[in-house]
């Protein structure tokens, strides 16, 4: 997919684990992994909102769209 997901190095720089991400924002570990590999399809507003408060941060911190990265076609399978 060309939207890459930023959210580990984020959260390295932040010194913060997935387990706390998660209690403080109010969605499951597993919800969050899947943001942070890259597995999501999509995202709420609500939720980046409240990521990007807890990690003093920006969207396009953790969101980066480049055009060089293959999509990911299975997903647009019919």
């Amino acid at each position: 997919m060309a939207i890459i997901v930023n959210l580990d190095v984020q959260m390295a720089k932040r010194k913060i684990s997935l387990n706390d991400l998660s209690e403080r924002v109010g969605i499951t570990p597993a919800n969050l992994s899947i943001l942070k590999t890259g597995k999501a399809k999509a995202i709420r507003f609500s939720t980046l909102e409240a990521i990007c408060k807890e990690l003093d941060c920006q969207p396009g911190d953790i969101l980066e769209w480049n055009e060089d990265v293959e999509p990911d076609l299975h997903l647009h399978s019919p």
